[in-house]
């Protein structure tokens, strides 16, 4: 068997993204401009409706928040624009899975924020085997103190939104709305947490965007189980298109809501939630490049002393023709996993399930998890694959086995389940640059490692 080289995970830019990125800098308009503007409108269609060919024109009177999406740097910006939006803040707590990346996390720390960390359920999720939250534990780690729980689709992965959104409403006699200090940014968000009248769910969506699930209840409401896709369905979502995400504009991020009528009643409009996402991310600065260039409108005012994390038309270029191949995409990944479940199957390795009767995930990463073996034996697989030219991965080391977080007093001890995931994972490569027979090549040397350590 000829050797080859496997990259883990490297970018699909096709000729379509070089194109258009080359037109933007001959545009002469390269920071936050029409692009981000025109990808913002044609992501939160997308997450409507599944499509993505749709070019929808901007509104008439500027009303750019109709579409609920805001294009920035990262996800990790996106997140942490969605607290302060909501209005947390230093004492507040926040739930977050012990088995995720830092990001899911160290957003919420930036606002002031105590991460309260829970466990994963053994072996993860029934169906899909994803490493997802344990419920219980969750309805138990909430208190008065609680504003929000940070929901993770891993690996593309939708999670269980209905338990989430059952447990926010049993516990809404205990939720303690945030009073207004005048401020305009405390202001809004006093109002959508009394809007709200329960724990904000806000969803790490950084793996998951194209995913849907089935859900009887969203951000918005009640519904009669319906397909929703991420983005669409907790109170408020962040996006991530860095390089090794199937989507990317290189870096970059977005956020998006879906709220309640009683929220609007309160007095909100998705135009003011759009007006201050563009604040935050803009120094506090009312407005922008793009409306700082039109005769005449060079004054502008700094409403509160935020912070620097606007997309750029560059990166919105990317994203605009990433999105027109978006579906393809997705579909050549299926292809990939269906290949990997085979394999898996055979060898009796666990895997992830990326398509249920409930659920379609955005098929980013591929789990697997070796029956019987140790983080050595884990380790000596990968290391027989990098031998082999195959680059692989672990998602993720649990959060409370990092060295910033044990500082912050946790210890993996208190979580058995995320440990037991994480001893015998390997994540394997999965992207669109892959030919088939790369897959096959990826398969057979799976099967001669997995062997090797079983003494097959």
């Amino acid at each position: 068997m000829e050797k080859r080289i496997i990259k883990f995970s490297p970018p699909d830019i096709s000729e379509k993204e070089i194109e258009e990125v080359c037109e933007t800098l001959r545009s002469g308009w390269i920071t936050t401009g029409p692009r981000t503007k025109l990808l913002e409108r044609r992501l939160a269609e997308y997450i409507k409706t599944g499509r993505t060919d749709v070019d929808c024109p901007a509104p008439e009177g500027g009303a750019k928040a109709n579409w609920k999406a805001v294009c920035l740097n990262s996800a990790t910006a996106a997140e942490e624009l969605n607290f302060k939006i909501l209005g947390i803040q230093p004492g507040d707590e926040v739930v977050v899975p012990a088995y995720s990346y830092t990001a899911s996390a160290s957003a919420a720390i930036h606002c002031g924020a105590v991460v309260k960390f829970v466990d994963i359920q053994k072996d993860g999720d029934a169906a899909s085997h994803m490493p997802e939250m344990d419920y219980e534990a969750l309805e138990k780690a909430i208190t008065e103190k609680t504003k929000a729980i940070v929901t993770v689709d891993i690996g593309g992965i939708v999670c269980d939104y209905d338990r989430v959104f059952e447990i926010v409403d049993h516990k809404k006699s205990i939720f303690k709305p945030v009073e207004s200090d005048g401020s305009p940014l405390l202001e809004l968000a006093s109002k959508i947490q009394q809007g709200l009248g329960c724990i904000a769910v806000v969803a790490d969506c950084a793996h998951s965007l194209g995913a849907s699930r089935k859900v009887s209840r969203t951000g918005s409401g009640k519904c009669n189980e319906a397909k929703k896709y991420c983005g669409n369905i907790a109170h408020f979502s962040s996006f991530s298109f860095h390089a090794v995400k199937n989507f990317t504009t290189a870096e970059g991020g977005a956020s998006t809501w879906c709220l309640p009528q009683s929220v609007y009643d309160n007095g909100v409009t998705d135009e003011q939630i759009y007006k201050m996402f563009q604040l935050l991310s803009l120094h506090g600065q009312n407005k922008d490049a793009l409306a700082k260039s039109k005769t005449g409108a060079w004054e502008y005012d700094i409403i509160g002393p935020w912070y620097k994390c606007n997309m750029t038309d560059i990166m919105a270029a990317m994203g605009l023709r990433q999105l027109d191949r978006y579906l393809g995409l997705l579909a050549r990944r299926e292809e990939i996993i269906r290949k990997y479940d085979a394999v898996c199957d055979r060898l009796k390795i666990g895997h992830l399930v990326h398509h249920t009767e409930k659920m379609d995930s955005s098929n980013h990463l591929y789990l697997i998890r070796i029956p019987g073996i140790d983080t050595a034996g884990r380790n000596k697989i990968m290391e027989i694959l990098g031998e082999r030219g195959i680059a692989t991965n672990v998602h993720y080391k649990p959060l409370p086995m990092m060295t910033a977080y044990k500082n912050l007093g946790w210890d993996i001890k208190d979580f058995p389940n995320s440990y037991d995931y994480y001893r015998n994972l390997i994540t394997l490569p999965l992207h669109t640059l892959l030919s088939d027979s790369d897959v096959d090549y990826i398969c057979e040397n799976l099967a001669i490692a997995v062997n090797e350590i079983r003494g097959c």
